[in-house]
């Protein structure tokens, strides 16, 4: 087992793929921290984990509440003492609509939620768990629309074209303590997420959500969605010493949609 006896905590863990990152964690022997807002999902794919024969701590936790952020790592720290790897997963599609038209409110809440909460997660674990130890991972998750302009998607591109920044920013300070940060750029991941967005995209071009899916399948190179258990066996790599070069990096994995 490539993690095994590490500590792990994955954001966003409770479904879609956090939960897919989340397995494969455990399935590769480390103890898993999942934080997220809905409860029963968390019960649910903590259940999971822990049927695997390994530690499961879920934590319900908004993203966009600073001392709930606070709580989260504070009781991680509490149960296991340190931090050995952040996946920050977490993230809310957004608002599907044009700049002319946005709503304040939608846009500051995907900003905080996506980045500012990335942000946060970070600098409560690498002050009061990495950088002491002098050891760790960090592992952002952004996207395929972290990459490019994402009409009608300005604040979910936004605050994914932050995260690659953070990561390259965050691997310049921490370098230093031996810590590592990397992020990985999925596409579209079969789940929740996309299914949400293919309806979005279904009623605004006024064609069938299975004519959405397909044409969003047909754009990318293997013609097929991402699964979430493929954009965990990545995460695992950057979370072993197998990666103990790589740092700062942002890597695609959507089957072939971009190659930049």
């Amino acid at each position: 087992m490539q993690l095994e006896g590490k500590i792990a905590v994955i954001t966003g863990g409770g479904r879609g793929l956090g939960k897919g990152i989340a397995l494969t964690f455990a399935a590769e022997g480390a103890d898993v921290v999942i934080a997220a807002r809905t409860e029963a999902a968390l019960k649910e794919t903590a259940s999971e984990i822990e049927a695997m024969g390994r530690q499961c701590l879920p934590i319900v936790t908004d993203q966009a509440v600073p001392e709930q952020v606070r709580g989260m790592v504070d009781k991680t720290l509490e149960r296991f003492g340190r931090v050995d790897v952040l996946v920050n997963n977490a993230g809310i599609s957004g608002p599907s609509v044009s700049v002319a038209d946005m709503d304040l409110e939608a846009w500051n809440q995907t900003l905080t939620i996506n980045l500012t909460g990335a942000m946060l997660c970070a600098k409560y674990i690498l002050k009061d768990s990495m950088i002491p130890n002098k050891s760790g991972n960090i592992i952002n998750i952004s996207s395929v629309s972290g990459r490019f302009g994402h009409p009608n998607r300005s604040p979910y591109a936004a605050s994914k074209w932050g995260i690659i920044s953070l990561t390259q920013t965050l691997a310049m300070e921490v370098g230093k303590y031996g810590i590592r940060v990397n992020c990985i750029a999925p596409g579209p991941v079969e789940g929740e997420r996309i299914e949400w967005a293919m309806k979005q995209v279904s009623k605004s071009q006024g064609i069938s959500y299975e004519q959405a899916v397909a044409n969003e399948v047909a754009r990318t190179v293997l013609g097929k969605m991402t699964q979430p258990e493929e954009v965990g066996y990545l995460a695992v790599f950057l979370a072993t010493e197998k990666a103990a070069s790589i740092t700062g990096q942002t890597i695609n994995c959507n089957s072939g949609l971009r190659m930049d």
